[in-house]
């Protein structure tokens, strides 16, 4: 009975250290999610600028220092971070000084991850031949549609023709059978 009371508090400390001990990435995606995904996207230029390949731009050191206070770099003339602040409407970024250089490295992990091949983007209409049209123009070499709308037409015709014929031939049998 006292082995088990001993193991009970191990096992829940355990589980705690396994919960609370999150890979950089997930603690990346994290902070991102809370801090910065409002005004950047990895893949997409937001209020901010798209983030994917920020560490082959810049070094660590650099985007630490820009997280921490990027209006402060401008103010000291750094050409990098007054070229983003003029880019993006002299929008400044929030400052975020109680951010450790981990959490900020961690940030940068996640970012690694989810960081997608830029592909060249082309206007929808670059290659007219190659766009397929999800509709297609009536020709006279649309016989079936042809062929199948006059049969409809003269569908309905018939039928008309038919209720009109029933109905005729209804009233005169009425009319007969009242004077005869």
């Amino acid at each position: 009975m006292k082995t088990k009371l001993f193991f009970v508090p191990l096992l829940v400390a355990l589980g705690f250290i396994a919960v609370a001990k999150a890979t950089p990435i997930e603690e990346g995606k994290s902070i991102f999610m809370s801090r910065c995904a409002a005004c950047h996207n990895v893949n997409k230029v937001m209020t901010g600028p798209a983030l994917s390949g920020v560490d082959q731009r810049r070094s660590l050191d650099w985007i630490i220092n820009f997280v921490h206070s990027s209006q402060a770099m401008v103010k000291k003339g750094d050409t990098a971070a007054m070229a983003i602040f003029q880019k993006f409407n002299r929008v400044p970024m929030p400052d975020h000084p109680d951010l450790t250089a981990a959490n900020i490295k961690n940030i940068v992990d996640y970012i690694k991850a989810e960081s997608k091949p830029v592909a060249e983007e082309k206007a929808p209409f670059a290659k007219p031949g190659m766009k397929k049209n999800f509709y297609q123009p009536l020709t006279m070499n649309n016989y079936g549609f042809f062929i199948g709308y006059f049969l409809v037409v003269v569908g309905l015709i018939s039928a008309l023709y038919l209720a009109v014929q029933l109905k005729t031939f209804e009233r005169n049998r009425k009319e007969k059978d009242i004077s005869g």
